[in-house]
């Protein structure tokens, strides 16, 4: 009987926020997919615990790298959080164009 090893978890491996999987930024694609379907009926609580991993990892990151430039606040939306906006608002996150009317 051919049994197959269990799958390696795609979760961050700190301080350098990479999948200890792939090694992939985390969360990775599959990351991302297996978050998804964990929280498919709370998406609000995934929100949260995404916000919560989004300091953290900034949190890390800048403890290791201090001179290092630090990800955006746009850079880090997209990577942490983006992909679980609510229907009708995923994607990217563009600056924002304002004008004299909207100050």
């Amino acid at each position: 009987m051919n049994r197959r090893p269990p799958a390696r978890p795609h979760v961050p491996q700190r301080p350098l926020w990479l999948c200890r999987n792939c090694a992939q930024p985390w969360p990775c694609g599959q990351a991302k997919i297996e978050l998804l379907r964990e929280h498919a009926n709370d998406p609000t609580y995934l929100r949260i615990y995404l916000c919560g991993q989004l300091h953290e990892a900034l949190r890390d990151l800048r403890a290791l790298r201090p001179d290092d430039r630090l990800p955006t606040p746009a850079e880090t939306f997209n990577r942490f959080l983006s992909w679980v906006a609510p229907e009708g608002r995923r994607g990217p996150v563009s600056r924002p164009r304002y004008s004299r009317r909207s100050i």
